[in-house]
């Protein structure tokens, strides 16, 4: 039921019994099993917490260090729950680098849960706070802080550390699932990671809405925090690029973009008229309904026809460049696309104020990369899927994973 194919014949050796793993250890914590978000502040982040062997752990996931967004992603332990005797489990924190001590475990609700560390100065270091920022700052960032030329970064960087280090592994915990797939998906949805300028590589959630696409951040910053939804993309409004030379003028693509994004506002406003004349022609009981339905029908249809058209008519790669001025964190992107769309992209000043939805490009390279322009930004945001099978983290239904999904925007928010 667990995967535990440990001989648990030595376990009788030492006095713990099968019953005692499957009762004391697997049972009581079956509830903690699974992929996780913790609260922290806007940085978010993701846990999954795995049986393995005679254990059970909260294997914390880190992205590569930036900007190597196709670099393997990076795990440690936060904490261990195991039995060392007979009358109850263990828990440990892993935290800091003084090897396992006491922590605690409560399981506040079914999707829910906390954790505190018991001797927080197993965390500490020798030579203080400076040597634990330096540390951190190796771990986080693969750097010194001299290797990092950018003040404004060294600003961000040096934010990260005071407010997550506050907490010493004391933190709740909520539940979150993997995408649910459908085969007219775009490309398998999933986690990826992804370049956002001075704040590093980030981790998303790329999901898919009928014509909708969603990429929703599970760690953030403070701009705009874990929990948000970082890119829409409207899979209804495929975007043809222009040649290759004329693709670099950064003024072509933005009067391409900007052109679909006043035709899908002038098709949401008449959406929206059909809708109002249709509520007023069902009150007039003594009129029959609007024709103005078939029309609005026949309009979705033309739509939907052309969202089932366009990866055929699409080919099946075409020649890709950033125009003239666009900043990328990491020059190694794919120089061939399959197909891009319309979209928009989340933007906010610091500790999410302003935030507003501008416009962008869906840039599609292969089934496990694909990219973003932020045309106010001018900027190009990379991602690469994460290719690590997280254990106990499907979504029991889709409904669960949209209910989730709304759950960890509304605490973001």
């Amino acid at each position: 039921e667990y995967g535990v194919c440990e001989n648990l014949r030595k376990l009788e050796i030492t006095g713990v019994s099968c019953r005692d793993v499957y009762a004391k250890l697997l049972h009581r914590y079956r509830h903690i099993l699974g992929l996780w978000q913790p609260d922290i502040g806007p940085y978010g982040g993701l846990l999954n917490v795995v049986v393995d062997g005679l254990f059970i752990i909260g294997w914390m996931y880190l992205p590569p260090h930036d900007p190597h967004v196709d670099d393997p992603m990076r795990f440690k332990p936060l904490f261990r729950i195991h039995l060392m005797e007979r009358k109850c489990a263990t828990v440990e924190c892993m935290y800091g680098h003084k090897g396992p001590h006491n922590g605690h475990i409560q399981i506040v609700k079914k999707d829910e849960f906390s954790t505190k560390c018991n001797q927080t100065d197993h965390h500490r270091m020798s030579g203080g706070r400076q040597e634990e920022f330096r540390t951190w700052l190796r771990e986080e960032w693969g750097r010194t802080l001299e290797d990092i030329f950018h003040e404004h970064m060294q600003e961000l960087i040096l934010m990260k550390f005071i407010y997550t280090s506050q907490y010493d592994n004391c933190l709740t915990y909520r539940r979150i699932y993997l995408p649910p797939s459908s085969p007219d998906d775009l490309i398998q949805p999933g986690l990826f990671k992804g370049t956002y300028g001075s704040h590093g590589l980030e981790i998303v959630m790329l999901s898919f809405h009928g014509k909708k696409a969603k990429g929703t951040k599970i760690t953030g910053d403070p701009n705009i925090p874990a929990g948000q939804q970082t890119v829409e993309i409207d899979l209804a409004h495929p975007l043809r690029l222009p040649d290759i030379e004329n693709l670099r003028d950064f003024s072509e693509l933005s009067r391409i973009v900007l052109e679909v994004q006043e035709q899908v506002r002038r098709e949401e406003q008449e959406r929206e008229q059909r809708q109002e004349e249709e509520e007023h022609s069902q009150q007039a009981a003594s009129q029959p309904a609007s024709p103005l339905g078939g029309e609005g029908a026949e309009g979705e249809e033309t739509a939907a026809g052309a969202e089932g058209t366009t990866q055929d008519k699409a080919p099946a790669s075409q020649p890709f460049v950033l125009p003239m001025g666009v900043i990328s964190r990491n020059e190694d992107y794919p120089r061939t696309c399959r197909i891009c769309f319309y979209g928009t992209g989340l933007i906010a000043g610091h500790g999410f104020t302003s935030p507003e939805r501008t416009p962008g490009v869906f840039v599609l390279f292969d089934d496990d990369r694909f990219g973003f322009i932020w045309l106010e930004l001018k900027s190009f945001s990379l991602y690469s899927r994460i290719k690590v099978s997280f254990q106990n983290a499907q979504a029991p239904s889709r409904e669960a994973f949209d209910e989730m999904l709304k759950n960890i925007q509304s605490l973001a928010t």
